[in-house]
């Protein structure tokens, strides 16, 4: 399935998560935590959004295998979004963040120019 945007799914556990799609289809980034509903999920998106670009990653090793991944810490330290796979160069895991960050710029933009727009809602 090809479209830009945020996609919540159910977990395996019952609750939702939810995805940020690129044009391209490919997930670029998931939500750290689950909810209880799928509208939890999205307003816990356009909190993500709202933060913009005061969000920061935190790029580490993967433990087990090789790779690195990005984590944006909450205010808590508990992560609120994450990266959606392991990249194997340090260099490409930044600039998968990078990509994070201006998919979700521009899904604010689109948010703000339509009165009451849920930010890149795909379903």
């Amino acid at each position: 399935m090809r479209g830009e945007g945020l996609f919540t799914e159910r977990a395996p556990n019952g609750r939702f998560q939810w995805q940020l799609k690129a044009m391209n289809g490919r997930v670029v980034a998931v939500s750290a935590s689950v909810y209880e509903t799928a509208g939890d999920a999205e307003r816990a998106f356009a909190e993500l959004v709202a933060l913009g670009p005061a969000l920061v990653a935190r790029i580490t090793h993967v433990r087990d295998g090789l790779g690195w991944t990005w984590v944006v810490p909450g205010a808590r330290g508990n992560p609120l979004v994450r990266s959606s796979r392991a990249y194997e160069r340090y260099a490409t895991c930044q600039n998968a963040f990078r990509r994070f960050m201006a998919l979700l710029a521009r899904l604010s933009e689109a948010a703000a120019a339509v009165p009451g727009g849920a930010p890149g809602a795909g379903r």
